[in-house]
């Protein structure tokens, strides 16, 4: 079957998009947070693995993972909690819900919302939360083949007490995003003939969909990550080369769409055919194969002009080790009439993954694991917080937030309309073995690292400060 008849079928299949599911219910009460550990690739040498560790919060495909909501004084959160107990059990990935209380300082025991019955960290939970305060939980597959994507919807406004399961079907790499006013615009991946396709959809309530939208399918596919301004929503994607595919991804293209998908425009406002299928088109803002570099995006952000900032990490190769680095962090800015490319910092991972945050008084904040851990040129390491006050022309690492530590950490995660005073989220986890795994949180200045409880005996409980 051709690839253009593959597509063709999916969207006819995919037309509806969602099969009902009308269904209530949760799996109870977790007893405390605990993330779920997982590997991809072993490598065969003392680095064990492409990647691994505690992937509670992974990946930056899948977004948003957390959100505030001034409404309840809440941030509300999704994360791939695990089954096992111990460092030798057998891992399961479960979706969990939880919220921190800004009013108490406190966090309930999470919501198992359900068992994926795989260690697989690509399908963990993304969440949005529509303008009536309903929480939507979008839960991933990887790949093609199984309907065991789900969309849940809580039964009560701003509760994580029940959902219903409003649908099943298949999408991979979630990043369903609720513009205010405006409704649902799905960003997502089809696996179509083992390479990922692009893909997003709208809805006005979440339960009637309109058909898929083919974004881009650039040679043997293309990976994304995305953030809303308003109404405004933009993606910054790569693309993976024939005949190498995803480890050798490469080059950074920039998209954004004001009028909910109906229009997508480059950064200068040109608009642009979809979908994109050829390596050098107008979206393409940086061609990391001039330098052989690969790509590996990271996070977006957007200043006081309302102007996109990219932020990604160039690499000599895919494999774990000091042979690739260093690898070396780079912002881009679109200034209004071109992008900017600054230098930021090295760490010794591809998987080393930050947020960027564009505050209101200018500020550009990024944390990240860029010190090396426990377990060096594997994914993580200590958190360290970086603040720049020139637009990203030069940095200043203000706080390192974790140290000494005996696992690395992984993945910090910014939540949507960021409270100070839960900043960032991430996890950690031995990367060379099987581990438990703890969830932790900071605040916007780097006060205190706080840990979620990993074992709770009462209803509510105050996260303890770690560092």
């Amino acid at each position: 079957m051709s690839l253009s008849r593959a597509i063709s079928l999916l969207l006819v299949l995919t037309g509806a998009f969602f099969a009902r599911a009308d269904g209530f219910g949760i799996l109870g009460k977790g007893d405390g947070y605990r993330g779920v550990w997982y590997m991809n690739q072993p490598s065969g040498d003392e680095y064990k693995y492409k990647y691994s560790g505690g992937f509670a919060t992974y990946p930056q495909q899948q977004v948003p993972i957390a959100i505030y909501c001034k409404e309840v004084n809440k941030t509300f959160f999704c994360y791939g909690g695990t089954t096992a107990t111990n460092d030798s059990d057998k891992q399961e990935l479960l979706h969990m819900v939880s919220y921190f209380d800004h009013a108490t300082g406190m966090v309930p025991r999470p919501t198992i919302l359900l068992n994926k019955h795989t260690s697989d960290a690509h399908e963990n939970p993304t969440i949005a939360i529509d303008d009536s305060g309903y929480i939507w939980i979008f839960s991933s597959t990887h790949g093609a083949g199984r309907n065991t994507s789900y969309i849940h919807r809580s039964t009560k406004p701003y509760s994580i007490e029940d959902f219903v399961r409003v649908a099943v079907t298949n999408f991979s790499y979630a990043e369903p995003w609720y513009l205010p006013t405006k409704g649902f615009l799905f960003l997502h991946t089809h696996y179509i003939k083992g390479e990922r396709n692009l893909f997003w959809q709208t809805s006005a309530d979440g339960l009637n969909w309109d058909p898929a939208h083919h974004l881009a399918h650039i040679e043997m596919g293309d990976y994304q990550v995305s953030w809303r301004d308003g109404t405004r929503l933009a993606t910054a994607f790569d693309f993976h080369p024939r005949p190498i595919g995803l480890n050798g991804r490469a080059n950074v293209y920039y998209l954004e769409t004001s009028d909910v998908g109906k229009t997508w425009t480059t950064a200068d406002g040109t608009p642009v055919t979809l979908p994109l299928t050829k390596t050098n088109n107008p979206a393409l803002i940086y061609d990391s194969r001039k330098e052989g570099k690969l790509a590996y995006l990271k996070d977006i952000a957007y200043d006081a002009q309302h102007h996109p900032v990219i932020l990604f990490l160039i690499s000599k190769g895919y494999a774990s080790g000091p042979k690739n680095g260093p690898r070396q962090w780079k912002t881009a800015r679109w200034d209004g009439k071109q992008w900017v490319f600054k230098d930021f910092t090295t760490s010794d991972s591809n998987y080393d993954h930050g947020s960027l945050y564009i505050e209101a008084d200018g500020t550009w904040r990024v944390i990240a694991p860029t010190d090396a851990g426990p377990q060096p040129y594997n994914p993580g390491g200590e958190m360290v917080m970086w603040t720049s006050n020139d637009e990203g022309t030069t940095w200043k690492a203000v706080k390192q937030l974790t140290h000494d530590s005996k696992l690395n950490h992984t993945y910090a995660r910014k939540p949507v309309n960021a409270n100070p005073e839960f900043y960032s989220l991430w996890a950690d986890g031995n990367a060379r073995q099987p581990s438990m795994s703890s969830i932790y949180f900071t605040d916007q200045k780097g006060t205190h690292v706080w840990r979620l409880p990993t074992k709770m005996t009462e209803d509510f409980a105050k996260p303890e400060i770690a560092w």
